[in-house]
């Protein structure tokens, strides 16, 4: 079963960085409440994730831990990663505090890489050893994976009937159905960071695109020319003839209200909104091929000069608790990071013949960095 399969069986059932974070539970503060412990969470991301620690993981983790608490900061779609890059470059250097105990982001394999973040010990998080190998190495030395999502192809059935199946095959339909696609542009958002790196990569040699996942390999970004060439030869054919919408709920939105018929998707925003109601029964998902749109597993990590250090990892393990993986899947249709046969039957059976955890990984976080910036140079209003 494919990750189509998963979609469709779900379906049914900084601090410091005044004005570009929004605060959602606490104070912030390094000891909070007199006796209590605090456990800061930084979010670089959307806001369904943000959901996810301020409704449920965050409580779940007050309430079977009685004097801990944990304060939710939320840099919305990460708009500012360099400047909370920079704040923990600090914060290491000078051997203080960053402000934060748990960063979940893109950039933590970046921060891994820099020797920002605690290393990871699989001996203090027990739950590694039930991850595969290359997921956990993927995170850095200090990256801890703790969900998986991936990229897929909506669609409304209302009008399209039968989706393309390869990535050829949705060029065509593109240019055949003017005004009925669009992506969010890459910065503002993932699944239209996945679509703009789906059509570079029909372009880049398999060796360089492995050297350019893993590390930061400016020399070899020309190989993406043709691909950007390509994608604004799509500008007459996208939505009002070049509209990019400004985040992944953007675009979801359009799909919903009917204005356009296909577009890229993360799988779990679109499994929450077929479940919640919000896109409604007669929009689809499907995965493309030859290539296939990315996907992978989302990581925290632990600043180096935390003072909150050993609380941080009594949060991490509670995370990666069958319960709260449980959760993951529920609240935002995610993909576990440990095995599905831990979970709770229920839920595993939604699992029961996919293999979430193999996922066409993206750029690495610099590379995606320069790709955002080249698409907004070189593609639209061209």
């Amino acid at each position: 079963m494919s990750v189509v399969g998963v979609v469709a069986s779900i379906a049914v059932a900084t601090a410091g960085l005044a004005g570009c974070a929004q605060k959602s539970t606490g104070s912030g503060s390094t000891g909070g409440d007199s006796g209590t412990k605090t456990v800061r969470v930084f979010l670089s991301g959307d806001t369904n994730v943000q959901t996810l620690w301020q409704k449920d993981l965050a409580p779940a983790f007050e309430k079977a831990n009685p004097g801990y608490k944990v304060d939710v900061t939320l840099d919305l779609h990460g708009e500012h990663d360099a400047q909370t890059m920079a704040k923990l470059a600090s914060s290491v250097a000078q051997k203080k505090d960053p402000g934060f105990d748990i960063v979940d982001g893109g950039f933590v394999a970046k921060a891994s890489a820099a020797n920002l973040l605690q290393p990871v010990d699989a001996s203090k998080i027990s739950a590694l050893s039930d991850i595969p190998a290359d997921v956990v190495k993927a995170g850095g030395t200090g990256g801890i994976p703790y969900r998986g999502s991936s990229v897929l192809l909506a669609y409304d059935t209302k009008t399209v009937p039968a989706p393309p199946k390869t990535l050829d095959d949705l060029l065509a339909w593109i240019k055949a159905n003017p005004g009925k696609f669009t992506y969010n542009s890459p910065k503002s958002g993932g699944s239209g960071g996945a679509f703009v790196a789906t059509v570079l990569d029909k372009y880049v040699p398999a060796d360089a695109r492995e050297k350019m996942t893993v590390g930061y390999e400016k020399d070899l970004e020309s190989t993406w020319d043709k691909g950007f060439a390509e994608l604004k030869s799509l500008n007459p054919y996208v939505y009002q003839k070049g509209v990019y919408p400004n985040g992944n709920q953007q675009t979801l939105d359009l799909l919903a209200h009917g204005q356009i018929s296909m577009a890229p998707v993360w799988s779990d925003q679109f499994t929450t909104g077929v479940a919640n109601g919000s896109i409604p029964a007669t929009v689809k998902a499907a995965q493309i091929s030859d290539p296939s749109f990315t996907g992978g597993a989302a990581y925290l990590g632990i600043p180096a000069n935390t003072p909150n250090g050993d609380a941080a990892l009594k949060l991490v393990n509670f995370v990666l608790e069958p319960a709260q993986q449980a959760s993951i899947v529920k609240d935002i249709s995610g993909y576990p990071a440990i095995s599905s046969d831990k979970l709770p039957a229920e839920v595993a059976a939604k699992f029961a013949n996919a293999d979430t955890r193999n996922l066409r990984k993206g750029y690495y976080d610099q590379m995606g960095k320069d790709l955002n910036k080249l698409w907004d140079e070189k593609v639209p209003g061209k």
